[in-house]
């Protein structure tokens, strides 16, 4: 007798046995409402992290992507997460070379000696050398960048700031107090809006004058000390702390506060403060070399060269300003003590906040052309010409 024969596979069949087998489990009323809930706290969520991060993307004070998340980060308790991601994309200083420019090219004019201008003799500073070894051309050479009234009021000069990485230079810039004034600025992050009693830029109309500018400190919450500003305080200012004294007069002084002059007045408009000296009494202390990522702030990868800026001041009461890559904050201080300062300071550090500009007003003395000192740096040298999100030094002519 023949079998019959064996019936076509159905997949349609095996799927609906298949769906018998696994009967539907519904989710009891509790756990919906427990999925409700969760659904809606992450909704809102991402609803007020999206606003938050859009809201610090486009708040005037300019800045990149990247610098502007991070400040975000930083400010929401995620700097371990920020420092992560800068220790994964930091490159280390290459060591050795020679610079890619000619000193001599960078710009400026040798000043004359023995040149009087109407009863102020210029005071203009010896050549400073190079701690890389022989100078090259050019190199630690004063040249004048601005004059005020025909008086030579702000020189520069570059360096090789070491032996070890010496195809990195560094931007050194000297400022006489006699013809020049100096006001603090705020910013729209550090301090934040308020009733400063001045602007967060360089608005138009109000540039005629205008010498130079350049970057201030940590954010106030991280330098150890505080702000003050006409008659305002963006924490407390701390006894002991490098200041620099902005006062009404237009004269700025560096030092400890709490010490000699450096106390609350009625001739005093500014105080900002960041960290220890690095200079005192035209001596580089042993502290420097200590805890320096801790003391001296959170570098890019950790590492110790870093963009850094620093300013002080001379024993003749000249204002003395330094920048630029690959420094440790040693060196920096040295660059600061071999140019002359009895006391100096550390400013801010890694590149997206390295800012320093003088104006040519040649032609154009309401709107004069800002200049950036090093071409490398991040900022652009129109930066204080729009509102920004830091404080910042702002030097005009008297």
């Amino acid at each position: 007798m023949a079998r019959p024969a064996a019936a076509a596979w159905d997949p349609r069949q095996a799927h609906r046995r298949s769906h018998r087998r696994r009967p539907h489990r519904r989710l009891s009323r509790r756990a919906r409402l427990v999925l409700r809930v969760a659904a809606a706290a992450l909704a809102a969520f991402v609803v007020v992290v999206g606003w938050s991060i859009s809201h610090a993307l486009t708040i005037p004070g300019g800045g990149t992507f990247s610098e502007r998340m991070a400040e975000w980060a930083r400010d929401h308790y995620l700097g371990p997460l920020v420092t992560f991601g800068e220790w994964l994309t930091y490159q280390k200083p290459t060591a050795g070379g020679r610079p890619d420019v000619s000193f001599k090219n960078l710009g400026g004019h040798a000043a004359k000696k023995n040149h009087y201008h109407h009863g102020i003799v210029p005071i203009i500073p010896a050549n400073i050398g190079s701690p890389a070894g022989r100078p090259l051309p050019g190199e630690g050479v004063w040249k004048v960048v601005v004059s005020v009234d025909g008086k030579p009021a702000v020189f520069k000069t570059y360096v090789r700031q070491s032996r070890t990485y010496s195809s990195y230079y560094a931007g050194i810039i000297s400022m006489d107090q006699r013809l020049l004034k100096f006001s603090l600025r705020p910013g729209t992050e550090d301090p934040g809006y308020g009733h400063w009693g001045a602007p967060m830029d360089i608005p138009a109309g109000h540039r005629i004058g205008l010498v130079a500018t350049f970057n201030s400190g940590f954010r106030v919450a991280s330098s150890g000390g505080g702000l003050y500003l006409h008659g305002r305080y963006d924490r407390r200012l701390v006894k002991g702390e490098a200041s620099e004294v902005y006062l009404k007069n237009g004269q700025l002084l560096i030092g400890r506060w709490g010490y000699g002059a450096l106390q609350m007045g009625p001739n005093i408009a500014a105080v900002r403060q960041n960290l220890k000296p690095i200079v005192e009494n035209g001596i580089v202390p042993a502290t420097v070399n200590q805890n320096v990522l801790t003391t001296w702030g959170a570098t890019l990868g950790g590492g110790y060269n870093v963009w850094r800026s620093g300013v002080g001041i001379t024993k003749d009461g000249r204002i003395i300003f330094v920048y630029g890559p690959a420094l440790d904050v040693r060196t920096l201080a040295k660059l600061l003590q071999r140019a002359g300062c009895v006391t100096a300071m550390e400013l801010d550090i890694n590149p997206d906040w390295m800012s320093f500009m003088y104006y040519l007003a040649k032609n154009h003395p309401a709107n004069p052309r800002p200049v950036n000192l090093l071409s490398s740096q991040t900022q652009p040298p129109t930066r204080y010409y729009f509102i920004s999100n830091r404080d910042f030094t702002a030097v005009f002519g008297r």
